[in-house]
């Protein structure tokens, strides 16, 4: 079985090379998915379905080159928070972005049931204005 570490980094992996069916395997049916309040996803979405409805969809069709990219990966047992930077450019203005971020994944049986994201969701929003 691998590790909680490695599952999370296989989705960083899988995300920036558009393998969403990889992505989404990893998620308990159940999963709570919280995006940031107030910025242009915001809110708790419950399981994989509509994860890829109100975030992953809207991220693929309205960006060019959205990344979300870890540069730390700190684990305790069933926890990993990721540090990383976000980057895109919004297609409607042609403006890009880029913003730190912190997500937090809990996992239960080697699924994530839970993910929180943190970042500045006003330099997000700059670009889609």
């Amino acid at each position: 079985m691998r590790t909680t570490l490695k599952a999370v980094q296989s989705v960083y992996h899988s995300f920036s090379i558009g393998n969403i069916p990889a992505v989404l395997a990893v998620m308990a049916p159940d999963i709570r998915w919280t995006e940031a309040e107030g910025g242009p996803y915001g809110g708790v979405f419950i399981g994989p379905d509509a994860v890829l409805e109100n975030v992953f969809m809207k991220l693929g069709g309205e960006w060019d080159g959205y990344a979300a990219v870890p540069t730390e990966f700190l684990s305790q047992g069933e926890t990993v928070v990721v540090l990383g930077n976000y980057s895109g450019v919004y297609k409607k203005t042609g403006k890009g972005f880029s913003a730190p971020y912190v997500h937090v994944w809990r996992f239960r049986g080697g699924l994530a049931v839970e993910f929180q994201q943190y970042t500045d969701t006003a330099v997000h929003l700059r670009p889609m204005s």
